[in-house]
């Protein structure tokens, strides 16, 4: 980017933090306003970011960001506060997601049927991951049942890095179906595996283990302040992946386990900790839907077609609700809260960064397709959750205000 670009995304950037408080209370989210002000300085708008933009270097900036985002996910899931209120979520994640992968590949096939069977897979796994950032409204809406917003928020924040071996294992199967070389290619694709999900989690949770144990003596001796604890757990992230890559392991699968052991390793206050990670982590997802509207958007509605729509159309519909309602038999709730549990799937920024990433480190042939499929998905979720969710919260206090009264 010239300096002028760089100004530009620094401007919107600002812009919308000066006036954060006050869109929360507007149907203008964050992942709207930044894929639109993206859109405006693509090729589609003004032509300040050029889709043709080095692609090693989104490819660096995917990596990074993914790893931030699933560790600091991963490190506030507090698995001690979740005995009395796991079962839903559990039971989304453990049986909802692997049937959401079925049922999303199938879909994919049917719609492309002439296409590898692995590729089909790979969109599913893609899109299976679900951003609770862009139901927020839903998420800080005391009207909102705590049932419905706990199992969205556990969900989110551990469904992209359970799913990350299955993004994985479909990007090098898509890569062999079509005849694809890449970088790294494994000789042996069982041992391959092996070491992706042995060596990955050993390494996170071991690492994570130690730097939780070390933050929690540094402070207790007073040797480390916040800032300090703050600065550990983002090099603690980029090490656990860089470590695990390094012995062939998979580094995004050490970087979530780390983030969680870490978490949960640490008994002092974390409070700094986790807003410094998450304000590192907002400004990434901005400039990711930056991104996205700049150079995503524009290639996916080149290689759009009425079928990739209505892919996009299923799989933020049925294919993200049956196998949730499914998966919630059994479960104590009404059923209409297991609809809207389903309905807030919504696809954001995993999909965005996986679909980056795996385009620059597989380079499969045929991947436009696929890529379409993501970011229609994509972009018709940052629209259509975006709006809904404040209507589903008026229906929420509707209901609770009927019942007190």
């Amino acid at each position: 980017m010239d300096p002028l670009t760089i100004i530009v995304v620094c401007t919107g950037l600002i812009a919308y933090s000066l006036m954060s408080h006050r869109l929360q209370f507007t149907g203008l989210s964050l992942p709207i306003f930044f894929s639109s002000f993206g859109l405006l300085l693509g090729d589609l708008g003004i032509g300040l970011i050029d889709m043709k933009t080095d692609t090693d270097l989104l490819a660096v900036f995917a990596e990074v960001a993914l790893v931030l985002v699933l560790f600091s996910d991963a490190a506030q899931v507090e698995l001690r506060a979740l005995r009395d209120n796991l079962r839903a979520p559990a039971m989304m994640l453990f049986i909802g997601m692997p049937l959401t992968i079925l049922f999303g590949t199938a879909v994919a096939h049917w719609a492309s049927p002439q296409a590898p069977l692995a590729l089909a897979l790979l969109v599913a796994a893609i899109l299976t991951p679900t951003d609770a950032s862009l139901s927020q409204s839903i998420l800080s809406s005391k009207s909102v049942p705590l049932s419905i917003r706990q199992s969205i928020n556990i969900e989110s924040g551990l469904n992209d890095g359970i799913v990350v071996p299955v993004v994985m294992l479909a990007a090098i199967l898509s890569a062999q179906a079509t005849g694809t070389d890449f970088h790294d290619a494994p000789d042996n694709l069982p041992l391959f595996v092996f070491k992706q999900l042995v060596f990955g989690p050993v390494v996170g949770i071991g690492l994570g283990y130690l730097l939780g144990t070390l933050i929690d003596r540094g402070v207790a001796s007073g040797k480390t302040d916040n800032t300090g604890q703050a600065i550990a757990v983002l090099a603690g992230a980029l090490m656990s992946f860089t470590a695990a890559e390094a012995i062939g392991g998979n580094g995004f699968i050490a970087a979530f386990l780390a983030g969680l052991t870490v978490g949960n390793v640490m008994s002092v206050n974390r409070t700094y900790t986790f807003e410094f990670m998450e304000s590192e982590g907002k400004v990434l997802t901005m400039l990711t839907f930056v991104i996205f509207g700049a150079v995503l958007l524009p290639k996916g509605i080149e290689h759009a077609d009425p079928m990739a729509v209505a892919v996009a159309c299923l799989f933020l519909s049925l294919v993200r609700m049956l196998p949730i309602v499914i998966s919630l038999i059994g479960v104590k709730l009404p059923f209409r809260h297991k609809l809207a549990m389903g309905w807030f799937g919504p696809r954001g920024l995993a999909s965005i960064l996986f679909a980056l990433l795996i385009d620059e480190r597989f380079n499969i042939t045929g991947f436009e397709s696929v890529l379409s499929c993501v970011v229609l998905t994509v972009a018709i979720s940052i629209v259509v959750h975006g709006i809904t969710a404040s209507i589903i919260v008026g229906l929420f206090e509707r209901s609770q205000a009927s019942n007190t009264g």
